[in-house]
């Protein structure tokens, strides 16, 4: 949370431009050590990150710089004094799928926040769009995760928006269509295009705080997706890999790679749910080593957003809409081998 309040006080030495956050300590995480309560705020950031930011610009509300092993009282602030951070670069470029006076629907390239977060405040597709379109009113539909390529809707009204967001969550009449790169083929009970139930809540024993994980029947949050094995091949290692089409019947966080992980066939490139998932806060940090990448195979997951099949939310007419698949995955689907 950035806030400007005049009644925080600006250690000696901190640099004018410095950019300030505040953190209030809610009651029930009295008493925990600062930088085991800063780890759980970040998520995404690893602990020895956590431990150095704590170093460099932990203060509380008066001044005084706060140590990792110091222990927090009930509405106590943090304040974290730190430079001005340049964001990682990504691509600009944001092609347009479909555009009325209602609607803007584009193809988010890997790697583009849809909204801003701790590493991202300017580049991000609002932002973006905003920029190429000065004056433009738009607002999400819907949102779909930074390593996640495709079909995304914008809409251009307040009207718009509100009648898009109650079709996206009724459900009535959408397809969300994703294509995935897995290691291995998926099958389950024996067939190679199947639908699978199963429920999901966040880890609370996951130090990220955004993994999701698999619970028995009652527990957690209904997901259903059904998947299909569209073709297979293998490295000329021999290693098997597969292109499955993955349609969503429900949109709980993370549902199709916890699915598809859940398995035994996690998606190329996931560092989360594939086969280390320290590398989502090493990626995080910007810390993955080459042998990480070469552990990973791709940058990114590969994850497509492929089509979007819906009512168009003001005029009823019928809209499908499509994203080829992007050329990191294409191209890396064709390296492989019959």
């Amino acid at each position: 949370m950035k806030v400007d309040d005049g009644s925080i006080v600006r250690p000696e030495g901190v640099d004018e431009d410095a950019v300030m956050s505040v953190f209030r300590v809610p009651a029930e995480r009295a008493k925990q050590r600062l930088d085991v309560f800063l780890h759980h705020e970040f998520r995404r950031t690893s602990r020895t990150r956590t431990q150095r930011i704590i170093e460099l610009s932990a203060y509380d509300a008066y001044g005084k710089h706060l140590r990792s092993n110091d222990r927090l009282r009930p509405d106590q602030l943090v304040v974290l004094w730190r430079a001005p951070w340049d964001e990682d670069p990504v691509p600009t470029d944001i092609p347009v799928v479909f555009e009325d006076e209602h609607l803007l629907v584009v193809n988010k390239p890997a790697g583009v926040p849809v909204h801003p977060t701790a590493r991202y405040h300017h580049n991000t597709v609002i932002r973006l769009l905003k920029a190429e379109r000065p004056g433009q009113w738009l607002s999400l539909a819907h949102r779909i995760d930074r390593e996640t390529s495709g079909v995304l809707v914008l809409v251009k009204h307040p009207e718009a928006d509100r009648k898009a967001k109650m079709a996206l969550e009724a459900r009535v009449g959408i397809e969300k269509r994703y294509l995935a790169i897995t290691w291995g083929a998926p099958e389950y009970e024996g067939k190679k295009a199947f639908r699978l139930e199963r429920n999901v809540e966040l880890d609370p024993a996951h130090n990220t705080g955004v993994r999701m994980h698999v619970v028995p029947e009652g527990q957690g949050l209904w997901a259903a997706t059904r998947f299909e094995v569209q073709g297979e091949r293998r490295s000329l290692e021999g290693k098997p890999y597969a292109l499955v089409r993955c349609d969503l019947e429900t949109g709980r966080q993370h549902q199709i790679r916890l699915h598809l992980a859940s398995l035994g066939f996690p998606i190329v490139g996931d560092k989360l749910y594939g086969p280390d998932d320290s590398l989502f806060a090493k990626g995080a940090d910007g810390e993955l080593s080459p042998s990480d990448f070469e552990l990973l195979e791709l940058p990114r997951h590969a994850l497509h957003a492929w089509q979007l099949e819906l009512p168009h939310p003001v005029t009823g007419a019928p809209l499908l809409l499509e994203a080829p698949l992007p050329r990191d995955l294409s191209d890396f689907w064709a390296s492989l081998v019959l």
